[in-house]
């Protein structure tokens, strides 16, 4: 599952994809049509220069699986015989490499996702390089400007600095077995008003629950459903995104933010939320869901790749950026963005960059929507793939007006922590949205404090 990155409690969708290890992997066996050949610098470096000398990349293996990593190292390395590349991988590759990065002797390039890492934390601690300069010209493989291809641009920790690049362009939602609900007749959610109707009818029925979610980890609720709510109420205004991400003093009692807080207690009120999901992993939750015990889930575009042995015959997932809008309103994608980022003490840095040149192109965009069934942060079009229908459906829908894409929301860790406990309770019933704000806006202004010492 995706998930949370540098310090994480403990997990990451969602669509695409968790978001914790327990996924397979999965091999790619069409290739796109009309893909660009690679390009004549595929091994070289800035100014033509031959890539020489030992690379380490470092990446998580979690819902996306690792076939696609070893795949496209793979044509790396052929396309520069004279490196030597070293593959840091695995569940629990984050904790493993921790103390190199804490002792100052990190890999080259890491892909930042997975239990354990968070590119904010690794911003404020000073580990990543600033690619700001060289990321502005930088080409790939084809020739092409890699921030032109960006379907979500990169975060800036400081204004105008980047330090990390959206690698896995993934996002929150909410999912359905469109199946069974052609079955029994049930009209698949357009906006808040069709799914609060449809809500009524499926609990009404009495065949299973109206909403299931991993109470054990509260930021998939957050993600798909208080997120996309809170830009809908500020009018699709995505900039409440970065001043949450700024932790801006009062954003935790803002208006926005209230009436999407609004929309958890009328769901708990009207009982759509399974009771059981303040105990339930994401793992646990998703099998419930799959085994239609519940109709709805918040989840990433990840779910289908990752629960892929366990889905059901005839099983159809149905998807939806967000539910939370008003009738007549815009879909409100929220990323679930998984970033690669270049140690600020890189050995090799010329080859980092080398390497995200050549990944950054729309033929590796198809060939990892096909070994992922999620997709990569690149613009592109996977009718000619193999691709599942979820991404195919998702990477048009990010290409409609009818779709706003929001920046991701990026917090510090304790911060994230008491969001997600706050979150959870509030579902229960057991503090107000008050009591949720207070919460938040006091340790916020804890975490102000720190950046200022």
């Amino acid at each position: 599952m995706k998930r949370n990155k540098w310090l994480n409690m403990g997990l990451s969708l969602m669509m695409v994809s968790a978001i914790a290890a327990g996924c397979s992997k999965t091999s790619t066996t069409t290739t796109p049509t009309a893909t660009p050949g690679a390009s004549s610098n595929a091994g070289t470096g800035e100014a033509g220069k031959k890539l020489t000398g030992e690379f380490e990349i470092q990446y998580f293996v979690g819902g996306y699986g690792d076939t696609w990593w070893k795949a496209a190292i793979d044509e790396f390395q052929k396309a520069n015989p004279d490196l030597k590349i070293k593959q840091s991988a695995g569940a629990k590759i984050n904790d493993q490499m921790k103390p190199r990065w804490i002792q100052g002797n990190p890999p080259d390039v890491v892909y930042i996702d997975g239990a354990g890492a968070n590119a904010r934390t690794m911003y404020q601690d000073g580990q990543l390089m600033d690619i700001t300069d060289w990321l502005k010209t930088a080409k790939n493989a084809d020739g092409k400007n890699i921030m032109d291809l960006f379907i979500s641009k990169p975060e800036e920790y400081e204004a105008g600095k980047y330090y990390d690049v959206p690698l896995v362009f993934g996002s929150w939602g909410t999912f359905w077995d469109r199946a069974e609900f052609k079955k029994n007749n049930w009209e698949e959610p357009k906006d808040w008003e069709s799914f609060l109707a449809v809500g009524d009818k499926i609990k009404a029925s009495g065949k299973m629950s109206v909403y299931i979610h991993t109470g054990v980890y509260p930021y998939y609720i957050n993600g798909a459903f208080l997120d996309s709510a809170t830009v809908a109420a500020n009018n699709y205004d995505t900039s409440i995104i970065k001043k949450i991400n700024n932790m801006e003093e009062g954003v935790f009692k803002s208006e926005p933010v209230m009436k999407a807080l609004d929309k958890i207690i009328q769901m708990r009120d009207k009982g759509f939320i399974d009771k059981g999901s303040v105990a339930l992993n994401h793992t646990d939750s998703q099998t419930q869901f799959l085994q239609h015990k519940a109709a709805f889930i918040p989840n990433g575009l990840w779910v289908e790749n990752e629960m892929k042995k366990d889905v059901p015959q005839g099983f159809e997932f149905g998807f939806i950026p967000s539910v939370t809008q008003e009738k007549g309103g815009k879909n409100v994608a929220i990323p679930t963005t998984a970033t690669m980022g270049i140690a600020k003490k890189a050995k090799n840095p010329e080859a980092a960059k080398a390497f995200i040149q050549f990944i950054f192109t729309e033929k590796q965009a198809g060939k990892w929507a096909e070994a992922t069934g999620a997709l990569l942060n690149v613009k592109t079009n996977l009718d000619n793939t193999s691709a599942s229908n979820l991404a195919k459906t998702a990477i048009k829908s990010y290409s409609s007006p009818e779709t706003v894409v929001a920046p991701e929301p990026v917090i510090p860790e304790d911060l994230k922590k008491v969001r997600n406990d706050s979150t959870l309770a509030l579902t229960q019933g057991t503090i107000t949205k008050e009591e949720w704000a207070k919460r938040m806006e006091d340790e916020a202004a804890k975490q102000r404090a720190k950046l200022k010492k």
